[in-house]
């Protein structure tokens, strides 16, 4: 299950109530973690040895969720262990940018050097609830 942040909480608010300025994002980037990420997506977010935030697309599946449209891969794991990896994240950059959702993976992955962690198109489920 995901969550919103407080960062898109606050620009579904404002979009839904206002008439202040939204601006949409126009790409998604899945980030790994040791641990829940928190509010703002910065806690145990993992780096180096290989690791980097990957691009993911998503689509609207016949229950009102939104699903990855393919399989998003990380690694593979170029030095020391990655660790154990508990949480995701949706971001609206490569690099910094904004947290928009967070939650826990369905079962947590020890990622050691040469491993890969791929999660299968249509497995990251995104929700507002």
């Amino acid at each position: 299950m995901t969550a919103l942040t407080n960062y898109a909480e606050s620009q579904v608010i404002k979009w839904l109530m206002t008439n202040g300025a939204v601006t949409r994002p126009t790409a998604w980037y899945v980030a790994l973690h040791t641990a829940d990420p928190g509010e703002v997506g910065s806690t145990g977010e993992l780096s180096g040895n290989g690791y980097a935030r990957q691009s993911a697309t998503f689509t609207e599946d016949t229950n009102g969720l939104v699903d990855n449209d393919a399989d998003i891969t990380f690694g593979p794991n170029t030095g020391s262990n990655w660790g154990l990896v508990s949480h995701v994240s949706v971001w609206d950059a490569l690099t910094t940018g904004n947290c928009l959702f967070k939650g826990a993976l369905s079962s947590s992955v020890t990622i050691n050097v040469n491993d890969s962690l791929k999660i299968a198109a249509g497995a990251l489920d995104l929700s507002v609830d």
